[in-house]
């Protein structure tokens, strides 16, 4: 906008040369710039005036128009939605029959509103014979104090909402929401691990898993998407529970500290039964523990988080490497005098088998020596190579949260030493899960076999670990370990087991190995002429002290068990028992003369 100066020069020139005042044209001009600032404002206010009008009369026709809408519509009362964010609904879990391991129950939480109560004092007396737990001087506090909200519990029975609702007291309220219910109570406790309330309003409350698969599969359980399916498991409910009575009963009688045990699906990973005791039930499930040994509380998994030195189960690995690598065959004769002198240390036997053991003879006698031997031929590095093709080098892929944690202790420098001890089972730990793998893996044709709690899954087409005819001869060998060697009381008639045994000193949480408490493991195929299951039974510092003196080893503890598990499953599993084939991947095993066993090509 162009200004019109107030003095301008030409009018004021003129105006003096005519004798006028200068001072009049300012005063006109200031006149003229007012009347046109006033005009400008007074078109501002009218504009804006007219924009507010317009906006008033909008508004009184929306609130018209919704003001005629309710009046014609019918009546209904509001409901306010409360705790949107809020889902509470979870899938079921069942086994791969379809029974119910975990699912939802409609319950109610009890909270009271102190303002509302009429007799807090003698409400809290009431509460308390209702519910025995409750701490009746907090509850006293909270009641009188200056509190708007007490939640006293989050989940009551029906009997128990109706004691409280005989109290009559206003000031206690429920909500309704839902429980996660695990109607088996404690069978295959370690697989399905627990829940919780997570987000939780008076109105509704979510269930958020704590540990095991429903950790694992947390947001498959919670997700809409699904529509309700259930997550199938591989467990076998009647199998489960029949492994966790017959391992508890032979944790027990061999006074162990602990057990675990793993049936696997041989060629697919699926695993039908797995236990770990002592156990706990997840509808009440316990804190865990925070000092002293965590193995020691029942929420431990030794089935996947038990880091153990197997002992020689390890050897039919060592003997399937060389057989593999050409270094030796089923009759080849190695080395057996013991005590071996490797430097300065000394690798010994149980028992002393003379000098010269052939390889069927190093596992069916079990020979430290011998095996040390054995892994001499390949060294250190061809076995690590090998090991790690089982899976022992890393935590196991199966569907657990706990896996994670699973992750074998192998030795610092893997030397031509720890390599021989490693080869009879000490020096790396793993967990019994790795163990039933590596079985399953020589089961399935030499192919490397995964597990798996999923139903329908099939990981047993994994990478080739060793030839069908090695694993064909390391069955074999475990077969005569069942019918002529260390577990002979294993031999299930009709079933064809064959395994392996394994007695490992345990190792002390500061160092070091007790000089009286061992690891008893034994690791099984059956039936061995079609392999179609894997079972590893492990007992935590077993002894047997039915005789004189107390027996700890495998076959005295674990061996037992394991065969009491195979008599009561295999017919579950729908296994016909037959008789046993003395021959099998061309090893014939017979007696000699002198009634002693003997085994020929």
């Amino acid at each position: 906008m162009i200004r019109i100066p107030l003095r301008p020069l030409a009018k004021i020139l003129p105006a003096r040369t005519r004798g006028e005042n200068p001072d009049a044209i300012e005063r006109e001009n200031t006149r003229i710039r007012s009347e046109a600032t006033r005009d400008r404002a007074r078109k501002r206010a009218e504009g804006r005036l007219l924009v507010m009008g317009l906006a008033f009369v909008a508004v009184f026709t929306v609130v018209g128009v919704r003001m005629g809408t309710l009046a014609a519509s019918e009546p209904k009362e509001p409901r306010a939605a409360i705790n949107n964010g809020i889902h509470a609904q979870r899938a079921d879990i069942v086994d791969r029959e379809g029974r119910v391991l975990a699912t939802n129950l409609v319950t109610h939480a009890l909270y009271a509103q102190p303002p509302m109560m009429v007799d807090p004092v003698g409400t809290v007396d009431k509460l308390v014979k209702i519910f025995p737990d409750l701490d009746h001087d907090r509850l006293m506090k909270d009641f009188t104090g200056s509190r708007k909200f007490v939640w006293i519990k989050k989940k009551i029975s029906p009997e128990q909402m109706q004691a409280v609702h005989d109290i009559g007291e206003p000031g206690l309220l429920f909500g309704p929401r839902e429980m996660r219910l695990y109607p088996n109570g404690a069978v295959a406790a370690h697989i399905l691990g627990g829940s919780r309330f997570g987000a939780e309003g008076v109105n509704s409350a979510e269930i958020v898993g704590t540990a095991g698969v429903e950790k694992e599969f947390d947001g498959w359980l919670r997700d809409p998407a699904n529509n309700g399916a259930p997550l199938k498991l591989s467990i076998d409910l009647t199998i489960q529970s029949a492994l966790e009575e017959i391992l508890d009963g032979g944790m027990k009688l061999m006074n162990a500290k602990g057990a675990t045990a793993i049936l696997m699906q041989a060629h697919t990973g699926q695993i039908v039964a797995m236990a770990s005791l002592p156990d706990f039930d997840p509808n009440k499930r316990p804190r865990p523990l925070t000092t002293g040994d965590a193995s020691d509380s029942p929420l431990f998994n030794r089935a996947v988080q038990g880091l153990y030195e197997l002992g020689s189960t390890f050897k039919i690995f060592a003997v399937a490497q060389a057989l593999q690598m050409g270094l030796v065959t089923p009759n080849t004769i190695v080395d057996s005098q013991s005590p071996m002198r490797i430097g300065r240390f000394k690798i010994r036997d149980f028992h002393n088998y003379g000098a010269h053991l052939s390889v069927i003879d190093v596992i069916k006698h079990s020979s430290n020596v011998g095996t040390a031997h054995i892994v001499e031929m390949f060294g250190p590095e061809k076995q690590k190579e090998f090991l790690g093709k089982l899976g022992f080098l890393k935590p196991t892929s199966v569907e657990l949260i706990e896996a994670e944690t699973g992750q074998p202790q192998l030795p610092p420098k893997w030397t031509d030493v720890s390599a021989m001890t490693i080869g009879y089972g000490h020096g790396l730990a793993a967990s019994p899960l790795h163990l039933a793998a590596a079985y399953a893996t020589i089961a399935n044709h030499g192919i490397r076999v995964e597990p798996t709690l999923l139903a329908g899954v099939n990981k047993g087409h994994g990478e080739r670990v060793m030839s069908d005819q090695v694993a064909k001869e390391a069955l074999a060998l475990m077969r005569i370990v069942v019918t002529r060697g260390t577990a002979s009381y294993g031999n299930v008639k009709g079933y064809e087991v064959g395994g392996k045994t394994g007695t490992a000193d345990k190792v002390k949480p500061t160092g070091g190995y007790y000089d009286d408490k061992v690891i008893a493991t034994f690791a099984g195929v059956f039936p061995i002429s079609d392999p179609q299951y894997v079972l590893v039974l492990t007992l935590d510092e077993p002894s047997d002290n039915s005789g004189s003196i107390p027996r700890r080893t495998a076959g005295w503890t674990a061996v037992p068990v394991a065969a009491e598990v195979i008599r009561r499953v295999a017919p579950l599993l729908g296994l016909r028992p037959h008789a046993a084939a003395d021959e099998i991947a061309g090893i014939n095993v017979a007696k000699d003369p002198n009634n002693k066993t003997v085994a020929d090509e």
